[in-house]
């Protein structure tokens, strides 16, 4: 009696035990992948994106409101010198102002075929999470962008954007008249990074000071790597943070180059100095990337996302300072 071997691939034993459909043994199992894969969405950690990382995030406006209104209140009036039974005292009033920034919806989503769902089912692996972190990441790329350069068609408003910042002048005293950091001497850098943090104590009459700097990576490598003097071992970020008393870090940002942003901060070099603080401005996120529940869509699971995002508002715009072409 002759023994035959009968040998089955995968695509075999498929066509063998599946029924053509998705039965409830297969929507139940991708149910529990997509539960495995859920959590990973709502970890609150932020994107290597600078948006997320420099600007202080508020996330306490309902995802429900179309709008963000914030009021801005300032006292007028003056004493003086006044005689016995006087009664032309002068008056003092508060006046306010109201600024609305309007709240957009940003959306994409992913999906898995029929066939994805039951392959991984047959392997007992678990369906591929790139599609979800990728849906992730469009999300915060977009968020990331709109908060540094903001949106004039939706109107959303953007950081370097924003016409109320204040701008300093970098001299122009560099190898060839330049103001770039690359042209400059140690002494002549210092005196810019210092400028540049003093000006926004200056201009607003103290009320802030700058703990912060900002600057783009190439900027930031030169600073950090080259020495103070030819006979220093500390470096000029060094001897910076070491003197300044109110900046607390120097932070590269890569938006911040002239390539960054589609030209949105002027096609140069942009060196910020910040009173960073969640009372001076905010990056508003009502909702945070969300993911609904998935939906069958012929052969396939389509699963749809969501954020809301309300811009980058400054409510003072004195406590920042910008200068170009550095």
């Amino acid at each position: 009696m002759t023994t035959q071997n009968m040998n089955y691939d995968a695509q075999d034993l498929r066509a063998i035990e599946s029924t053509g459909r998705l039965d409830a043994n297969e929507s139940v199992f991708f149910a529990r992948q997509l539960e495995a894969i859920r959590p990973k969405a709502y970890d609150v950690k932020r994107a290597k994106l600078s948006a997320f990382e420099v600007f202080p995030i508020d996330t306490s406006i309902p995802a429900g409101a179309n709008t963000i209104t914030y009021r801005q209140y300032d006292g007028v009036g003056a004493a003086k010198i006044i005689a016995n039974y006087a009664d032309d005292l002068p008056r003092s009033d508060v006046t306010g102002k109201e600024f609305t920034s309007p709240i957009r919806g940003i959306g994409d989503s992913y999906g898995y075929s029929v066939q994805d769902i039951r392959a991984a089912q047959f392997t007992g692996v678990s369906l591929d999470a790139k599609r979800q972190a990728q849906a992730r990441r469009a999300h915060d790329e977009l968020i990331n962008r709109l908060a540094w350069a903001g949106d004039t068609v939706s109107g959303l408003p953007g950081f370097l954007s924003n016409a109320n910042i204040s701008g300093y002048t970098i001299p122009a005293d560099g190898t060839g008249s330049s103001k770039l950091f690359s042209a400059k001497t140690a002494d002549q850098i210092l005196r810019d990074m210092n400028g540049i943090v003093n000006s926004v104590f200056t201009i607003s009459k103290g009320v802030h000071r700058a703990n912060e700097l900002w600057m783009p990576l190439s900027q930031y490598t030169l600073i950090a790597s080259t020495p103070r003097s030819s006979t220093s071992d500390t470096t000029i970020l060094e001897y910076f943070l070491s003197n300044n008393p109110f900046v607390t870090k120097v932070v590269p940002v890569l938006e911040l180059d002239a390539t960054a942003n589609g030209g949105a901060n002027g096609a140069t070099a942009t060196m910020i100095a910040a009173d960073n603080s969640i009372d001076n401005y905010q990056l508003n996120l009502p909702m945070m990337f969300l993911q609904h529940a998935p939906q069958q869509k012929g052969l396939a699971f389509e699963v749809p996302c969501e954020s809301r995002f309300g811009g980058v508002t400054i409510e003072y715009p004195l406590a920042f300072s910008k200068s170009d072409s550095i």
